[in-house]
C-alpha cells in the first residue's frame, strides 16, 4: 500500500465523480480548502502564545 499509479488515480477520480456528481465536487473542494485554512490559522494562534511565554521566561 504505497504508491498510486495513473490508473489507480483515474479509477478513484471516476468513482468520486459517479458518487458526488459534477456539481458537488467544487463545493467539496471549497469546503476542504476553507477547513485547511481554518486549521492553519488555529495552529498559528496556538503557537503564538507559546512563543510569548518563552520570551517572558528570559
Amino acid at each position: 500500500m504505497g504508491r498510486f499509479g495513473v490508473t489507480e488515480i483515474l479509477v478513484i477520480l471516476a468513482v468520486v465523480l459517479l458518487l458526488f456528481g459534477g456539481k458537488k465536487i467544487p463545493e467539496l473542494m471549497k469546503g476542504l480548502g476553507s477547513g485547511i485554512k481554518e486549521f492553519k490559522n488555529a495552529a498559528k494562534d496556538e503557537q503564538q502564545p507559546a512563543d510569548k511565554k518563552e520570551d517572558e521566561t528570559k
